[in-house]
């Protein structure tokens, strides 16, 4: 009985990656197509996966200053809304001062007494 034998044609190239320490057969310009296609393949990949441990690099780094930014930000509006308060317990001391003044120096005329802005700070 005959068993089958299967064809190979001539044209038909196989796939299969080459072992390192083979040398292939530059005369051939197939091979040295092929050759030259998966280095440049590889030198892409190369090129590719530095481009994108670049763009981590500077993504971490940037996103550590954008945190920073905003906790330099969060701590400087604590610093004004603390400021405002002063400046409003400046205000309000300014003004008992002032009444303090017209009473003692003016007898109290409540005709000269500026109406306050916020309420006065009590005494203590």
């Amino acid at each position: 009985m005959n068993s089958p034998v299967p064809h190979t044609s001539e044209s038909v190239v196989p796939y299969a990656p080459k072992a390192k320490n083979v040398v292939c057969n530059v005369a051939d310009p197939l091979d040295a197509a092929g050759q030259t296609i998966l280095g440049l393949v590889h030198r892409a990949a190369s090129v590719a996966e530095t481009n994108h441990q670049r763009a981590v690099d500077l993504a971490h780094k940037l996103s550590a200053q954008l945190k920073a930014a905003e906790n330099r930000i969060k701590a400087l509006e604590a610093d004004v809304r603390s400021q405002a308060e002063r400046a409003d317990r400046a205000e309000r001391w300014l003004y008992k001062i002032s009444v303090e003044i017209e009473e003692k120096f003016f007898g109290g005329d409540d005709s000269r007494r500026l109406a306050p802005t916020s309420q006065v700070p009590s005494q203590g």
